[in-house]
């Protein structure tokens, strides 16, 4: 069994605030380490193309109800 297995596996027994103790440790240390400027750039570029496309009404958003709805479907919830 690999080491990320081993981890993932005794993660799984612990109990969920445990769990997400360590995922919100986890994830300050990823963050740490800064984000890629060119990544960020490419999110800020996109987020403003589906801004105008909103805008423009080149496409139709979804209300969040909707969206979470699906979404609690396809996870089976």
């Amino acid at each position: 069994m690999s080491t990320v297995a081993e981890i993932e596996s005794a993660l799984e027994k612990l109990p969920i605030e445990d769990q997400r103790t360590i995922a919100a440790w986890l994830d300050a240390k990823l963050a740490a380490g800064g984000f890629d400027p060119t990544v960020e750039e490419a999110w800020a570029e996109e987020i403003q193309r589906r801004l105008a496309d909103l805008d423009s009404s080149r496409v139709k958003g979804v209300p969040a109800e909707q969206v979470f709805a699906r979404a609690r479907r396809i996870l089976g919830r």
